[in-house]
């Protein structure tokens, strides 16, 4: 006999509950430490970069105002990213 969908909601007597439990989040925020990864490299790009134009316009060369806000933009951007896509809950 085939299995139907309420079938498959069933949860499986083989499976490990906390495994089940860890799947069902990972379901919910997939690839959650990859991507904070991405967000903090990218963060540091920004910031990094953010640095080396302050230190420019510092030193008194010209910085266009629209490179200027394209790597205010990034950092901001990131960092939004960043704050955003953390865990709510700290027991996830």
């Amino acid at each position: 006999m085939p299995k139907t969908k309420k079938d498959s909601l069933k949860p499986d007597p083989k499976i490990n509950p906390q495994l089940r439990e860890k799947l069902l989040k990972e379901t919910k925020n997939p690839f959650y430490g990859p991507r904070r990864i991405l967000w903090f490299i990218l963060f540091g790009a920004a910031s990094l970069g953010l640095l080396i134009m302050l230190s420019r316009v510092i030193a008194g060369e010209n910085v266009l105002g629209s490179d200027f806000g394209i790597q205010g933009g990034a950092f901001l951007l990131f960092g939004l990213l960043i704050w955003f896509d953390r865990r709510k809950n700290p027991q996830e």
